[in-house]
């Protein structure tokens, strides 16, 4: 049997996977990286986005996260994220609606010195990471 990745993603709320898998893409701060078994050591920054997680060469699950970093060793690759979820329990409407509210109280805290204003920031780039990650959904 071919070797495989112990993968475990955990958020605040749960623990989203505990898995064996042929290889893990990630969305890091400097841009999606994957894992494969035997990788070499890292730690990483991550930015909104999927994790997707492959058995063969098909993508069997698709995680949301928040944030957060992921460590790889000679054990495997654990990711904690500020939040994540599954992406079939993420719903398109409610998703585009918290983007829309984010933009708003942006739009409302411009005259705001840059400190101020930065968690509004973040909270418009997670909805938006997130509605176009059900966007992209469609095509994997």
């Amino acid at each position: 049997m071919a070797e495989k990745l112990s993968f475990e993603l955990v958020a605040p709320e749960r623990l989203l996977a505990s898995i064996d898998a042929d290889m893990v893409v990630i969305p890091g701060s400097e841009g999606d990286f994957g894992v494969l078994p035997q990788h070499a050591p890292l730690m990483a920054l991550l930015r909104p986005g999927v994790i997707a997680i492959y058995q063969g060469d098909q993508v069997d699950r698709r995680l949301f996260v928040a944030g957060g970093f992921a460590e790889v060793n000679e054990a495997g690759c654990i990711v904690l994220a500020e939040k994540a979820e599954p992406l079939e329990e993420i719903d398109l409407g409610s998703a585009q609606q918290t983007l829309k509210d984010a933009e708003e109280d942006l739009a409302d805290a411009k005259d705001k010195p840059e400190a101020e204003r930065a968690p509004f920031e973040r909270a418009v780039e997670v909805a938006r990471a997130r509605v176009e990650a059900l966007g992209s959904d469609a095509t994997h």
